[in-house]
Order: structure tokens, then sequence, then C-alpha cells
């Protein structure tokens, strides 16, 4: 057993608001978030994910292809391709959309629906892996029963599933919902405009509150409920400027067809599945990171029971809410 030694920190509530950051300044945060990565191994763990991601990347886009056919909008999918080339390098969306092409018309239709069942389990093998590296990022072990870990995949699988479809048909046909609301309720054209620019910030509040719940669900530790969290804000923010920081480096800096010949588009993808999960495990280190700063300055004289990194590194304290998770809170 180890006693906390005094942190100099101001005292927080174990139910404030996570953009206290636990009573820390934004340096002594970045501070802590830093020592971390490098004890959890957060950058080999990412290119773990990596490997899994590409496994489960097809099936995922053939699970969504499944949820818009249901829809009464043309070419929902070929919409979502075009977005996802504004993101990757021009050589790995040709490659996504090239294979997506190739096993949805290699199907037959009883296949294929056989096949989205195949799918949303592959793609909850994704998930399952996510869930393994943020129980590492939160310093918890897996005590979930094998059925229930799978379970809660599955669901943050079909979840995130609805949150990527809600904001896509937001992108595509925001404008025009907007224009047969005001028609029908006979609302003035300021609605419309209203409207067109507040789908971008519920766009981005859909994106930042499906990250939440992958951050409250995945790992096995009791966390609080908040919709918006500085590691989910960090992890969106750092996934858009890495993608778009790594489309423009390969678009007018590297060939990477001159070095890798006909496998340079899935180098590229597996490249971009690496800074995706590198963002997705430092938002969850933030969010870990804040939880162990507010315990700590909420009961200073709390005795705790340490756990190592799992690298071995120096001896972390584990927060009090990983015994349990409590109910939500705002």
């Amino acid at each position: 057993m180890t006693e906390l030694p005094h942190t100099g920190l101001q005292p927080v509530r174990p139910t404030a608001s996570p953009w206290w950051l636990g009573g820390l300044s934004v340096r002594q945060l970045a501070r802590r978030v830093y020592g971390r990565v490098w004890e959890d191994e957060l950058l080999d763990r990412a290119a773990g994910l990596s490997y899994y991601f590409s496994f489960a990347l097809l099936p995922t886009l053939l699970f969504l292809t499944a949820l818009l056919g249901l829809l009464p909008f043309p070419d929902l999918m070929g919409q979502l391709l075009d977005y996802a080339d504004r993101m990757l390098p021009s050589d790995a969306a040709s490659l996504l959309r090239r294979t997506l092409a190739e096993i949805v018309s290699g199907a037959s239709g009883g296949l294929l629906s056989i096949g989205v069942f195949a799918a949303l389990w592959a793609a909850s093998s994704g998930m399952l892996s996510i869930m393994t590296a943020l129980n590492v990022a939160c310093r918890v072990s897996e005590q979930r029963r094998w059925w229930t870990s799978r379970l809660i995949a599955i669901g943050l699988t079909v979840g995130f599933s609805l949150f990527t479809l809600s904001a896509l048909l937001l992108l595509v046909f925001g404008g025009r919902i907007g224009e047969a609301v005001a028609r029908r309720i006979g609302l003035t054209p300021v609605f419309t405009l209203a409207w067109t620019l507040l789908q971008w910030p519920v766009v981005f509040c859909l994106a930042l509150t499906g990250l939440a719940l992958v951050y409250y669900l995945a790992p096995a530790a009791g966390r609080r409920w908040h919709w918006i969290t500085p590691g989910s804000t960090f992890a969106l923010g750092a996934w858009l400027a890495m993608s778009s920081a790594l489309k423009f480096y390969v678009t007018y800096f590297v060939n990477y067809n001159a070095t890798y010949g006909s496998i340079g588009g899935v180098i590229l993808l597996m490249l971009w599945l690496y800074v995706s999960g590198v963002a997705l495990l430092v938002g969850a280190e933030i969010d870990s990171a804040v939880d162990e700063a507010a315990a700590e300055a909420a009961e200073p004289s709390r005795v705790l029971r340490p756990m190592p990194p799992a690298s071995g590194g120096k001896i972390a304290i584990t927060s009090p809410a990983s015994r349990g998770r409590p109910g939500s809170g705002s």
C-alpha cells in the first residue's frame, strides 16, 4: 500500500466537469499524458490496432452498406466514400473503394444478407481490440466475461455505425431537410440559413458523442458519463489534423507507389489506420489522467493500491472510479 504524496492540486469534486482537468494546468496535464504514453507503450499498441483495424474496416463498411440500403436515398455509400477521399491519401481511398465494390458486386442477395451478420461479428472484433488497448490506457485489467465484452463490442459497433449514418445524412441531405422543414412549418429563409450553418457543429457533436461513448463503455473501468470530454475532443481534432497532414505529405512530398509498387495503397491505408489509433489512444490517456488527477485532488489522504503500467515502468495510482461504474454525471 502506497500513500499518495501531496500534489499541490486544488481540491476537485469527483463529480466535477472533466474540463476542470482534475485541478491540473494544461502544461501539467500534457506532461502527465506524455509520460503515460511512453509508459503504456501506446505507439506500439496503436500499431497493433492498425493491424486489427485493417481486418475490421471492410466488414464495417459492408455492414454500413447494408444499413444504407434500408434508407430511401440513392448512392449514400458513394457519398460516404467521397468524404473518405477527402481524408485518405488517393491511393488508399481508391483501394478501399475498389475492394468494397468487388465484395458487394460479387455477392448474391442471400449471401450478402448472411454476410452482414458475419461482417458485424468481424467488425466487433476490431472494437474488441480497441477495448483491450483502452484498458491499458485506463490502467485496468479486463474483469468482464468474454460474452459480455463481445456484446459490448457489437453494441458499440452498431452505435458507432448509427452515429456515422446520422452524420452522413446531415452532411449530404442537411440542406434539403432544412428546406423541407421550413416549407412545411412556414418558416423564413433565415431558418434555412441557420440550419445550414448549424449542421456542421451537429456533425462534430455526433462524432464527439460517439467517441465519448467508446471511452465510457469500452474500458473495464467505471467512469462517469460526460457528453463531451477533453480526450474525445483531442482525439477528433488530432485525427482530422493528422489525416490532413498525411494526405498533404503523400500528395506533395513522396510517392509510395515508387517505393512499394502495387502495395503502396495498402501501406498508406495501414499508415492512416495507425495515426487513427494513436489519436484514439492518446485521447483515452487524457481522460484517464484527468480522472486520476481529480481523484487525487479530491481525496489527497486516501490510500490506494498501486498498479504498474503495462510496460512495467513507474508505479501509477489507479483511480477510485475504476472500482465500479457510478451513476451518470453532467
